[in-house]
């Protein structure tokens, strides 16, 4: 929305940022606005953490602002370099969020964090930029005011922010709150951490698409190195329901501030600890004096170190004794585990790849992707069980793989392979499951059935898969692990082919994806996914394109916004356990 430029201030002697509004841009009332806007919006705000506005001005009919020069770089140029270690990621993200709790206490919602609003200085000292997109947000008005506001109201239904870091509720284009930075924040976390996205796609379309209607890989999956208490951070600051994340950032500055010291704390009894020089360690060497004993309860106020981390110390403090007793317990465990291994291992996170099409005809692919959706959905149900979602697996489709290579790559115990063929109304379906650990063939089968004992075949593979993931599970958690939504076998094949172009996203496949969730929803009234189907149809439509070419025009927003709710509250109506309608009603 404008042009920035390295300036220099000759009354001052001091160099500056100048960005100056392109004149067409300037034509724009809206645009005009929204410049006027970021400066009010951050020239309201002083903090170290916050660029500095210096002036707002017009020169012959030029809109310019000047901001304080910070010479650095942004947050996306040191992303590019490679990893980012473990206490950069923390000092960024405690100085960003302490940005936005001065922010957030004077009604600023930022609505466009992103690494390339993040500037870090020479001297480490983080800058937030650009609060072009800010919202003053509204605030009650006393009786007999007036109400001023400071802001550009952004219509129902219009996406203001960068796809891959806006909050749901952004991509649903509903009322934002403080809350929608801290999902930018989060997702920052997560990239800084796993030099991924949490919601990656195609087209911004389809990043909005599973930003509003898929949970994010857990951060462990990508950096299992990382402290528990961080990926907790993040998983509660990715949280798509408003009221299950953090409620104000000053919360998540408070937590983040609290790891940093409790590492930093486990850092130095690291670096103090005393060297094995044979001597014995007496009473009085392990005294701690008052003032490091207030200390250590100071810090461990937020977050007391574990159990784990005490051990370590005492380890440290009593080498020799301890030796003897740590290689009994290794013996003990290596017992255990080798006896664990004969038993059987418990499955705590599957991949189910897609299912080859075995068939030699591309128009049987939506009964190869439909099946593995189906399976991948039902064992989603289940709990302590992490599944990979079909849009993280869809890269292996069409290729024979090895499962124990992708297995590793996915970061998961097991994987579910398999092929399926098609001929006339019959229908052949092989699967088999492999421990990634040892490359062990934990289980496998091939049903040979009619077409029209599609959904009898997928339900007895997802309870033989149940069986042998030794899960234990409660009657009610089985029963909606294997439920059978229809049946009508001519609906739920029309089910699996809008799904199959729903998948796709081009503007044609969107329309074709309704039209076979219509008919599918006409056979049976009472097919929940059907309806589930058209809501996600039709608030892909509502996202706007690009959809590429197609013989239809999309449907008006309007139009599309209004059957997205009908659709989705049927499908809650008719099924109220269902997580994708439900997430985007709120």
């Amino acid at each position: 929305m404008g042009e920035v430029y390295l300036a220099e201030d000759t009354t001052l002697g001091r160099r500056v940022g100048l960005k100056r509004l392109p004149e067409e841009f300037a034509r724009d009332a809206q645009r005009l606005a929204r410049f006027r806007q970021e400066a009010r919006a951050a020239s309201a705000l002083t903090h170290p953490n916050i660029v500095t506005i210096h002036e707002i001005g017009e020169v012959d009919s030029i809109h310019f602002m000047t901001t304080e020069f910070v010479d650095g770089e942004s947050l996306r140029q040191r992303l590019a370099k490679g990893n980012v270690e473990l206490a950069t990621v923390l000092d960024v993200a405690i100085q960003v969020a302490s940005a936005l709790a001065a922010a957030h206490e004077v009604g600023v919602v930022h609505r466009d964090i992103k690494p390339e609003n993040i500037m870090i200085r020479r001297d480490h000292l983080v800058k937030v930029l650009d609060f072009g997109l800010a919202k003053l947000a509204e605030k009650p008005q006393p009786e007999g005011e007036a109400p001023t506001k400071m802001m550009v109201n952004t219509e129902p239904g219009v996406v203001m922010g960068t796809a891959n870091y806006m909050s749901p509720e952004q991509a649903r284009g509903v009322k934002v709150d403080g809350r929608t930075d801290i999902w930018s924040l989060g997702v920052i976390l997560y990239e800084m951490m796993s030099g991924r996205l949490p919601f990656e796609g195609e087209t911004p379309t389809h990043v909005l698409s599973l930003i509003i209607q898929r949970e994010a890989s857990p951060l462990a999956r990508y950096t299992p190195e990382a402290p528990e208490e961080l990926q907790r951070i993040v998983t509660k600051s990715l949280s798509k329901d408003r009221d299950g994340r953090y409620q104000t950032v000053r919360d998540l500055l408070i937590d983040l501030q609290a790891l940093r010291r409790r590492l930093d704390l486990k850092a130095e009894l690291e670096r103090t600890a005393q060297p094995d020089d044979g001597t014995i360690t007496t009473t009085n060497q392990q005294h701690t004096t008052a003032a490091e004993l207030a200390e250590g309860t100071a810090i461990a106020g937020a977050h007391a170190p574990s159990s784990a981390e005490y051990i370590v110390g005492e380890v440290k403090r009593h080498k020799r004794g301890v030796f003897i007793a740590l290689a009994v317990v290794i013996v003990a465990a290596v017992g255990l585990y080798i006896y664990n291994s004969r038993v059987g291992r418990q499955i705590n996170s599957l991949a189910v790849l897609p299912l080859i099409n075995g068939t030699g005809d591309s128009n049987s692919d939506y009964l190869s992707e439909g099946i593995t959706e189906s399976l991948i959905d039902s064992l989603s149900q289940l709990p302590n069980l992490r599944v990979n979602s079909l849009n993280s697996v869809l890269r292996f489709k069409g290729r024979e793989a090895d499962a124990q290579a992708v297995g590793r790559e996915l970061g998961v115990d097991a994987v579910v392979t398999g092929k399926m063929v098609q001929h006339g109304d019959g229908l052949v379906v092989s699967v088999e499951m492999v421990d990634v650990r040892d490359n062990s063939r934990i289980w496998g089968r091939r049903y040979d059935r009619k077409l029209s004992d599609l959904l009898a075949v997928q339900n007895e593979i997802s309870r033989e898969v149940l069986d042998k993931l030794r899960l234990r599970l409660t009657g009610e958690q089985q029963k909606r692990a294997t439920k059978r939504y229809t049946e009508n076998t001519e609906a739920y094949q029309l089910y699996l082919r809008g799904r199959y172009h729903w998948n796709r996203r081009a503007l044609d496949d969107l329309w074709k994806g309704i039209d076979n969730f219509q008919r599918a929803s006409e056979l049976d009234p009472n097919f929940a996914l059907a309806y589930s189907g058209l809501a996600d149809s039709y608030m892909t439509m509502s996202l706007g394109g690009p959809f590429g070419q197609s013989n239809r025009p999309p449907m008006p927003l309007v139009e599309a916004r209004l059957k997205w709710g009908q659709a989705a509250r049927r499908a809650v109506e008719l099924d109220p356990d269902l997580a994708g309608p439900k997430l985007t009603l709120r």
